[in-house]
């Protein structure tokens, strides 16, 4: 019998693997631009300043279909290539996190607001009082890139990690990946569109600092898109994924240490914060149990022994935080040592209800309303966050597993 029949299946099959991992949008997106750019080569379309975004066309015949007919378009091969084999990674990941549904309507948002963006820039510079130039306005933009430097700038954002490689040659923070491959696409590649990587990157951010927040429906919009019979067939592919919750195990890891430092010009507790949205992946315990003997086995007393200690542990918590807030917070209980062991498990009933007021409150201090904001703006209703913080003892990220459980 073959030891490894992943390792030694052929290249067809291997690419079919790779194709099913991916999900619904984004590899419809695939197939969508490789589909119009084998068309265009077979008919022998090449009029791109027709559907390219051109500021100048824009504004002057308000042709608005060029913001999203230049996202689709792409001029060569290479071009095409290069942009589906980077929305592959970035798209499945953004999409595992938000749903298909989701991510289409951030996709449509990121189009728009470059667009915005890239208008505003061009008018600036073709107006400006001190030196005024057309040549933004004359510049004709295609291609899908824009979108994903606005992914880069998410995905970077939300996975919390603190470096990152650039073309497998050397590592940067992460904070600053962005705007180096910026530079080294302009640098390394003719005909690169600055100015529409530029509008990415900013829009990229300005999802990331929640300025898009009132723009962005709740989940009960796209649980009604999801459950109107136009979608019935996509929904029905094993691929799509449900924005109410999406694939438990496709959650962007969080790699980042809440105990390190940051440094930097805009690092602290802002990346800190953006990082703490994301739960962290949680390592299967079936992956380890014999296949012979599926479920979790238990030693004799240890169920007993892990109350008892989840019992003292509580129970010290009550008593630190009785310390903290003073005596008179606490009359009549005295506090427990570490070393010492809760016997009666009604000392610890009577005992919560009277810590559970001073602990709340601390439990406040700690997490800000910034904090509670942040996951409010994630689509959760607000008193669910206030009772899944204060379950959490002030771990967001706990906080986030608890309010997704919650969806799913």
């Amino acid at each position: 019998m073959r030891s490894n029949i992943v390792t030694e299946a052929g290249l067809p099959t291997r690419l079919g693997q790779w194709w099913e991992g991916i999900p619904f949008l984004t590899s419809a997106v695939v197939i969508m631009c490789g589909t119009i750019y084998l068309i265009c080569l077979l008919t022998g379309y090449d009029s791109f300043h027709e559907i390219c975004f051109l500021p100048s066309e824009v504004i002057s015949r308000f042709q608005v279909y060029r913001i999203y007919t230049s996202v689709v378009f792409h001029g060569s091969l290479l071009h095409v290539f290069f942009n589906m084999l980077a929305l592959v990674p970035l798209g499945s990941e953004l999409e595992r996190l938000m749903g298909s549904v989701r991510l289409l309507y951030i996709i449509v948002l990121l189009a728009t607001s470059n667009a915005v963006f890239h208008l505003f820039i061009a008018l600036l510079v073709a107006h400006n009082p001190f030196y005024s130039s057309q040549y933004l306005m004359e510049e004709c933009s295609i291609g899908f890139s824009g979108i994903l430097f606005s992914m880069i700038v998410i995905e970077t954002s939300l996975s919390g990690i603190q470096s990152r490689s650039v073309f497998g040659l050397f590592n940067v923070p992460a904070k600053w990946y962005a705007w180096i491959l910026l530079v080294a696409f302009q640098l390394l590649m003719s005909n690169v569109s600055l100015l529409g990587h530029l509008c990415g990157i900013l829009s990229g951010f300005a999802y990331t600092y929640g300025l898009f927040n009132y723009l962005i429906p709740g989940t009960s919009f796209y649980s009604a898109i999801e459950a109107s019979s136009i979608l019935s067939m996509c929904i029905r592919r094993p691929k799509f994924i449900m924005c109410t919750g999406g694939n438990a195990t496709g959650y962007i890891p969080t790699y980042s240490n809440q105990n390190t430092t940051s440094s930097g010009l805009i690092s602290g507790n802002l990346w800190r914060n953006l990082s703490a949205w994301m739960p962290q992946r949680e390592t299967s315990v079936q992956s380890t149990q014999d296949s012979r003997f599926p479920g979790r086995g238990r030693t004799l007393a240890s169920e007993r022994d892990q109350m008892v200690s989840s019992q003292n542990s509580d129970y010290n918590l009550q008593a630190r935080l009785l310390d903290n807030n003073g005596p008179e917070h606490s009359p009549g209980i005295t506090p427990v040592g570490s070393g010492q062991q809760l016997l009666d498990g009604r000392n610890l009933e009577n005992a919560l209800p009277v810590t559970l007021e001073s602990h709340l409150h601390n439990q406040a201090s700690v997490v800000s309303d910034e904090e509670v904001q942040k996951l409010v703006s994630m689509g959760f209703d607000r008193t669910q966050v206030e009772v899944a913080v204060a379950a959490a003892d002030g771990d967001l990220n706990v906080a986030v597993e608890i309010l997704m459980s919650q969806l799913g």
